[in-house]
């Protein structure tokens, strides 16, 4: 259940941007750890406001499946094949959507299929038919700063990274293009969760209910190792370590407990 405060919060940012900028979109970003809300917000009020509103997630401009393991090869490290932290983004591709929006223009909005683990086929995007008075975008490390440097390896992931060249990477990608792009936003929303031992449970029941059952003891432990991938700038981020404007402390229930701008 999404809290009705969160798209009452995000709607009057856009309304005040909009007010602002009445030429151009409101690009507004809404963060927050796998299993926060986010994306089930920003589609709440891209339905409710549609054709107005636009919406696409960080997960849908991925790097391909080819290119991400290309990296992995490259750096001979696996983890760089997995999807979703800092530097498996296609920004340009991002940029490039955010930008034409903003036109009178058909614009066919990447999606990413969790199930092949790649960017699903062109003929299947939706297109969205412009200009957008406001562009919503949520991803887990939306507005992430780099985390602080810290040679004492975090979890397995991380200690089979023997001379923390991937941990590094995250950091100089979210300390450079990543921090000009998510400087771009208007707004930033920050839904945070109590603590990282709720994200992993929350991550655990997205997928529960993308099967449909409960998952299998085997299921949990490949979960567990996937989530370590996230661990590191997600705990960061919880400890304030993010650009965002408004922060929405989130209960174990995913209830709106308090907003805080900053």
């Amino acid at each position: 259940m999404i809290d009705t405060a969160l798209p009452t919060l995000i709607f009057q940012i856009i309304q005040d941007v909009r007010a602002r900028h009445p030429e151009r979109p409101a690009l507004v970003g809404v963060s927050g750890a796998q299993g926060s809300g986010k994306s089930t917000v920003c589609a709440l009020l891209e339905a409710a406001n549609r054709p107005r509103f636009a919406y696409f997630s960080m997960d849908d401009v991925y790097l391909t499946k080819e290119e991400r393991q290309a990296r992995a090869k490259l750096q001979e490290r696996p983890m760089f094949a997995v999807r979703g932290p800092p530097g498996t983004h296609d920004l340009t591709l991002a940029g490039g959507l955010i930008a034409r929006l903003g036109k009178a223009l058909p614009t066919p909005l990447p999606r990413f299929d969790k199930a092949t683990d790649d960017r699903a086929p062109e003929e299947t995007w939706p297109v969205f038919q412009g200009p957008a008075e406001a562009v919503l975008i949520d991803g887990w490390c939306l507005g992430a700063l780099a985390p602080a440097e810290d040679d004492a390896p975090m979890n397995a992931i991380e200690a089979a990274d023997s001379d923390g060249y991937w941990v590094e990477s995250m950091r100089t990608a979210l300390a450079g293009r990543y921090a000009a792009f998510f400087g771009a936003f208007d707004a930033i929303v920050y839904l945070r969760a109590p603590n990282w031992e709720i994200v992993r449970r929350w991550r655990g029941q997205q997928e529960e209910q993308t099967l449909g059952r409960p998952l299998t003891a085997e299921e949990h432990v490949a979960l567990d190792r996937f989530v370590m991938h996230y661990e590191r700038v997600t705990r960061a981020m919880l400890d304030g370590g993010h650009m965002a404007g408004w922060v929405v402390h989130l209960d174990e229930a995913r209830g709106v407990v308090r907003v805080e701008e900053r």
